[in-house]
């Protein structure tokens, strides 16, 4: 018992040190930073659109699902997009487990000929789809 309160007392000094430092060297701190503020020369580095990065950027796809979406390149959030479109507009969603989708024709050669598929696998079996390129 003896040691938790060490422990614990310890860690409220720390707290109340940090505190108590930061209120006292605010008011001080923020003076002196208004006359030392230098301007940097460099620009801060923004992300452009002109270059999607990470999941919005432009890859190769298999040709199974490139024959799906009409196009051999394209970012994996609009792959998603359109599967999703598909089913939508399909009615591909199981009206009683709306988790389930139940693959047409179309889907079944991009989802390894699965008859049925839960919607959070999806983004697993698109997985091989996409070319990796190093």
């Amino acid at each position: 018992m003896a040691s938790t309160a060490r422990v614990f007392n310890g860690c409220r000094t720390l707290f109340a040190a940090a505190k108590s430092t930061v209120t006292t060297t605010t008011a001080a701190a923020a003076k002196k930073k208004k006359t030392t503020v230098k301007k940097s020369t460099e620009k801060p580095k923004k992300l452009s659109a002109d270059k999607p990065l990470g999941i919005m950027k432009p890859v190769p796809v298999s040709p199974a699902l490139a024959q799906f979406l009409g196009v051999s390149e394209s970012p994996r959030t609009d792959v998603v997009k359109k599967i999703w479109e598909h089913i939508k507009s399909n009615g591909l969603q199981n009206p009683t487990n709306k988790k389930e989708i139940i693959c047409d024709e179309k889907l079944k050669t991009i989802f390894d000929g699965r008859d049925k598929v839960g919607f959070l696998e999806i983004a697993k079996l698109l997985a091989p789809h996409f070319v990796k390129t190093t």
